[in-house]
Parts: C-alpha cells; structure tokens; sequence
C-alpha cells in the first residue's frame, strides 16, 4: 500500500520553496508518495520546472483519508493553519521549523533529511494536544462559533477604547474590569499569546485552561488556570458601548457586540503532533526561548543510584 504524505509549506517563501522540494524527493526517494495542495504543487512546478518533485495533487483523486501524515514546513502560523486543515481527519502534524521560534514545530531546518527518514522509518509517536470550542452569544441567539488550537482572545475593537468585561468560571462570576482584552488559553497555547499577556507557561502534559487578562485596570486581575472540565466565560458589559473582537488563534475571528458573551470548553477533538524525540519539554523550553541556565549543576546521585 503506497504510504502518502501531505507536504505543507507556504510556497511564497524561498526558504519554504527550497524545503518543500527537499522534503518532496526524499520522500519519494525513499518510497513514499509526497502529497501537495494543488497551488503549492504549480508553485513548485512553476520554480522547478521539469525537475519538481514527483508529487501527487490533493484532491486530485487524493483526499486526507489518503494521508498518512502532514509534514509542515514553516512557523508556528503555518502549523496553525495545517491544524485547521487536516483537524477533522485527524492526521498528525509532524512541523519543521523555518520561523523563528517555532515552538510547535518538532525539527529545524538543518534536520530535514533526517526527518524524512524518521517518517519514511515510522520513527515517530503522536500526541494529542487540547483544543477548546468557541461559541459567541447576543442573548440566546448564537452569533457564531469556533475552535482554538492555541487560544481565543477577546481583543477590543478600538485602540483608543478599553472594553468592560466579566470573567466567569462553571457559571460563577469571578471578577470584572476594563481592559484589553482577555486571553482563554490550552497549555499549548500557554507559550503564545498567553504568555506576552503574563500569563503562567503550562507542560503540555498538565490538562487545565487557562483564562490571562490583557492590561486588565484592577486590583485583581491575575491569570487563572482551572480544571479541564470547566466551561469559561467572557461577558462585554454593556455600561459602555465599546466593541470587541473574538480571534481565535490568530486566524479567525467574530465581532462582539456589547453584551456579547463568549464561551469556552475543551472541545472532544484534539490536535494530533508527531513527535520523533522524546525531548523533555522543560528542554524545550530552554532552547527555544534561549533561557539562561548557566551554574546548573543536575540532581544529586546517591550511592544507592537513586537521585532525591
């Protein structure tokens, strides 16, 4: 059976161009059957010409039951936008990071080939990260709603205009203040934009929301992480007629009218990501953020081998 695998990459980028060739004939050279959206496909054709990469085209008598896995070359947003792809099929993301910090991603750009060889190898396991539902009220009328790999952040519409909000946990008010916003965050989305709003970081391990307000005028208005099974709210008040806007994840969104309330819940269906090391996080952690940790001596060994 041919073993098909999705190549995402965000083909208006050289470096990103460069890869999905890369990756797409050591696929194929070592046996499998590289995959390709149809406009990332002609870019790739239109830059290589008789020389591109032998890849099928998605949709083109290939759909996602077809794929085996997604390799994802590019940044944290081009994972995000595979996520939104391929979430109802439930493939797994395995990301190659060609941004910055990339902290979704499982390998950089120098460990390419070996990364085609650990998915030719099957040299991979998955992991399901959390995501969270979104649904936007008026009322009883519902305005919309959504999924959130990261988060949902209810932003206010104007700069010059904070937005009154109430913050509620399992149908409990728990504090209301003006502010910028506020982030409704999984631990996978703790290193995000929960993070820049001062939120806590959360080992993807740890099952919790969490709830970050954004320059949050109040005495108390600190980040909040509560069980897995809560339901979050957001409520825009209505003693001031400033707007809101809901993102969920940075790439879609809904304007909140006054009086809008926001819910949020972990959602039944998870993000698959292919892990080929099996890196501690708290490493993870250090090497993409480049954190300080010299004079760090290790955990002391006793003579009976067993640390404390």
């Amino acid at each position: 059976m041919t073993r098909r695998i999705l190549v995402l990459a965000h083909t208006g980028r050289r470096n990103a161009m460069i890869a999905a060739q890369e990756a797409c004939t050591g696929l194929h050279d070592l046996g499998l059957q590289p995959v390709m959206r149809s406009e990332e496909l002609a870019d790739l054709r239109v830059e290589y010409g008789a020389s591109a990469a032998p890849a099928e085209e998605l949709g083109d008598g290939v759909d996602f039951g077809d794929v085996e896995l997604v390799m994802v070359l590019g940044g944290d947003g081009t994972i995000l936008r595979a996520a939104e792809l391929v979430r109802e099929a439930e493939i797994p993301l395995l990301g190659v990071n060609l941004g910055h910090v990339g902290f979704l991603a499982e390998s950089e750009r120098a460990d390419l080939a070996e990364t085609v060889r650990w998915v030719a190898d099957r040299n991979y396991t998955v992991e399901e990260r959390t995501t969270i539902d979104v649904l936007v009220w008026q009322g009883d009328t519902l305005l919309g709603r959504s999924w959130a790999l990261n988060e949902a952040a209810i932003e206010k519409a104007s700069r010059e205009r904070m937005i009154e909000v109430v913050m509620e946990v399992d149908g409990r008010p728990v504090s209301s203040f003006g502010c910028d916003g506020v982030v409704l965050a999984t631990p996978t989305g703790s290193t995000a934009y929960a993070f820049s709003a001062g939120g806590p970081i959360v080992w993807p391990e740890v099952e919790a929301l969490l709830m970050v307000p954004i320059s949050a005028h109040a005495l108390f208005a600190k980040p909040l992480v509560v069980a897995p099974t809560s339901v979050l709210a957001v409520e825009l008040l209505t003693r001031t007629d400033a707007a809101g806007v809901l993102w969920c994840d940075g790439r879609r969104h809904l304007d909140l009218p006054p009086g809008a309330r926001v819910e949020v819940r972990r959602s039944d269906n998870p993000v698959r990501l292919a892990r080929t090391r099996r890196t501690p996080f708290s490493e993870r952690l250090v090497r993409k953020f480049e954190l300080p940790t010299q004079g760090w001596r290790g955990p002391v060994q006793h003579q009976d081998g067993h640390t404390p």
